[in-house]
């Protein structure tokens, strides 16, 4: 994949853009966006960067990250606090996701989200209040393994980092995740699987696939 340099400025805008002239694939009033990426590759950031972006023209946001949608410790740690597939498989709650995030947001939808469902601090319940996203809103959903679950994203971005690249920027307590996010490279391919991919190895000069 041919990629060229930009800055992250000029990416949002360039997504911000794409994003008021895009149509619901499903008919839907909502307007829903993947942002993937390992927790090293600061998904949640460029989230961020585009939610002000979006709200400078005039288009109502709901950003949310998976790991506010936790499953509880028992199910999540089951095969101990450093297992990789579990990591993968078991840690996020996408029935939940699927239940209180996606089933609003679908045609006929109320447009009624759940913030969060779980806190890993206290391992219960957040108890959030619901949020009403209005017609014509965009969901933000940010995070990790958020490809290949069928999700129905209107536009989906892969922030790609290098195995090295994500082995230095990942903190030395978390690196026992690196094979799941290896595997998640391996089986669902999400350099393939996206609309737009970023090359984020260098935090400071991006590099991206092109408008989609």
């Amino acid at each position: 994949m041919r990629l060229e340099a930009i800055t992250w400025e000029r990416l949002t805008d360039a997504l911000a853009e794409r994003l008021t002239a895009t149509t619901p694939q499903d008919g839907s009033s909502w307007l829903r966006v993947a942002v993937d990426g390992a927790p090293a590759a600061a998904p949640g950031d460029l989230a961020g960067r585009l939610a002000e972006a979006l709200r400078v023209r005039g288009r109502a946001v709901h950003r949310a990250g998976t790991f506010g949608f936790l499953r509880p410790a028992s199910v999540r740690l089951e095969h101990g606090r450093e297992d990789p597939d579990a990591f993968h498989d078991e840690w996020f709650d996408r029935q939940a996701l699927w239940r209180e995030v996606f089933q609003p947001l679908e045609p006929g939808g109320s447009g009624r989200v759940l913030p969060d469902l779980w806190d890993p601090a206290t391992d219960r319940a957040t108890r959030s209040a619901y949020v009403t996203l209005p017609p014509g809103g965009i969901l933000l959903l940010h995070g990790p393994f958020l490809l290949g679950h069928w999700f129905p994203f209107d536009l989906s971005v892969h922030l790609k980092l290098s195995p090295a690249a994500l082995a230095r920027r990942t903190p030395e307590g978390e690196r026992w995740t690196l094979p799941a996010f290896a595997r998640y490279e391996a089986e669902t391919r999400p350099e393939e699987a996206a609309d737009v991919v970023v090359r984020a190895d260098d935090p400071r000069r991006p590099a991206w696939s092109g408008p989609v």
